[in-house]
Parts: structure tokens; C-alpha cells; sequence
């Protein structure tokens, strides 16, 4: 079995973000990291919270807008 740092699943998971696929992640401390650099960058991710882990869905600029114009 293949142990892989946590910084660089941390590294991979932000990469599929910033390029806009979806990110799993299984363990709370994964998921700790990736909301706190989430938070640092500033990047708008829709949180799916499961059983066994919690999906991060990368929120693309104009869909904020076409969101919030919806609403006025």
C-alpha cells in the first residue's frame, strides 16, 4: 500500500479545484487543510458533506453572477 503525503493530496486536491473538477476528500484531516486554503485563496467551493467524506464543488465566477443577478 502507496502512503501519500498530506501536503501533496493537499497540492492535488487544490489543482482539480483551481481547474475546475470536483475534490473528494475522506479524512478529517484533509478536509481540515482544504478549508483553510480554501479560505486563504479565497475560492468559492459548494460543500457536499456525506458519510464518509465531503465533496468540494469549484464555484465559477460568472455562475456567482448569473446567481446573483437571479435574485434583483
Amino acid at each position: 500500500m502507496w502512503v501519500i503525503d498530506r501536503h501533496k493530496q493537499l497540492e492535488n486536491k487544490m489543482n482539480q479545484l483551481r481547474n475546475g473538477y470536483t475534490a473528494y476528500a475522506e479524512t478529517e484531516e484533509l478536509i481540515r487543510l482544504l478549508k483553510r486554503r480554501l479560505k486563504k485563496q479565497n475560492m468559492n467551493v459548494l460543500m457536499d458533506q456525506t458519510e464518509n467524506g465531503v465533496w468540494f464543488i469549484p464555484i465559477k465566477e460568472e455562475d456567482m453572477h448569473q446567481e446573483q443577478n437571479q435574485y434583483m
